[in-house]
């Protein structure tokens, strides 16, 4: 993978830091703080040892960056799938599982924990009692995905999904200051989507409805979630792309007024695709649709819908199988 590129100039740090010189430059570049956006707040971070990471696109962004040295452990929820599928799955075996639950203050600071990264209520919770304000005061750092932070109260930031990805990484390489790393990490990522937008068909995008779970309504994606920018950047348009919303529950009238003519399913671990695709096969409510009707489904795998690394490699899975689809008043 790519990360393997980058790991020359941790291996040079790791010689100079065990040799048995002066390492007092070192330890100062350690203690020098880096201030870095936490969504709109600027926040000053020493440089992590005991990171934790909720979910895997937590994880997969600071192993992306070849930081799995400054990872302790993650917590990961049943819906995750297996870390055995990641691309960083060697990684995952050096550092603790430390949960199978939601995240949650007791296990950040058992696991003396001086970074916490999550996204804002999908990880940092006030109903739960773990926010960044709270770690704050018990001194444990905590970093929030981008993505999130549109509606995080007192210090809001907006931008789309995938920017909300560069962002991360690049503010990440801030902290832990490997800042070329994430450089080199973004743009390769810059390049993969420009590639798929060129190659997107033209004329009218293709109607596509994201099915998250539910049955009596259906959760799905609105326009502040990595899924809205897959689809758009392969060439469709999500029928829920103009709600300002993360994951979010709709009406099925709504889902049967937009006429998908694709419908993507959100793989979860807990949740296969095969039995949402059953149900949508049988349920009188989408059963007529023409996304079904032609047997129309594509299964995005949860970490490719969470924000994190794998977003592009979903992006240009569903790009391949948008561009094979049969469409009048479609070009490539």
């Amino acid at each position: 993978m790519m990360r393997m590129k980058y790991l020359a100039p941790l291996a040079t740090a790791v010689l100079l830091t065990g040799c048995g010189a002066d390492v007092s430059g070192d330890d100062k570049a350690a203690e020098r703080k880096s201030t870095v956006k936490r969504c709109g707040e600027p926040v000053p971070y020493a440089v992590p040892k005991r990171a934790v990471a909720y979910e895997g696109g937590s994880a997969d962004k600071l192993f992306s960056l070849g930081l799995a040295d400054r990872v302790h452990g993650y917590v990961m929820p049943p819906a995750n799938p297996p870390v055995s599928q990641s691309p960083w799955a060697a990684d995952y075996k050096k550092v603790k599982k430390l949960s199978d639950d939601l995240l949650n203050k007791e296990v950040v600071v058992q696991a003396k924990a001086d970074l916490v990264v999550a996204g804002w209520n999908s990880g940092f919770s006030d109903e739960r009692g773990i926010t960044p304000a709270i770690l704050d005061k018990l001194k444990i750092q905590s970093f929030m995905h981008a993505e999130s932070c549109y509606n995080y109260p007192g210090h809001p930031e907006r931008r789309t999904p995938f920017d909300g990805l560069y962002t991360d990484l690049e503010r990440l390489g801030q902290i832990f200051q490997v800042e070329d790393r994430a450089d080199k990490v973004v743009g390769d990522m810059k390049r993969r989507v420009a590639k798929v937008a060129a190659k997107a068909p033209k004329g009218d995008p293709v109607p596509v409805f994201l099915y998250d779970s539910g049955t009596d309504k259906p959760f799905t994606a609105g326009s502040q979630v990595p899924p809205n920018d897959i689809i758009k950047t392969a060439g469709g348009r999500n029928i829920f792309g103009d709600l300002d919303q993360r994951w979010t529950e709709v009406g099925w009238e709504a889902v049967t007024k937009g006429r998908p003519e694709v419908i993507m399913i959100l793989d979860y671990g807990d949740q296969p695709a095969k039995k949402k695709i059953e149900f949508l096969k049988k349920s009188p409510h989408t059963r007529e649709l023409p996304a079904v009707r032609n047997d129309r489904f594509f299964v995005l795998d949860y970490n490719e819908g969470i924000s994190g690394p794998r977003n592009i490699d979903g992006l240009e899975k569903f790009a391949k199988y948008v561009n094979q689809l049969s469409r009048p008043g479609a070009t490539g």
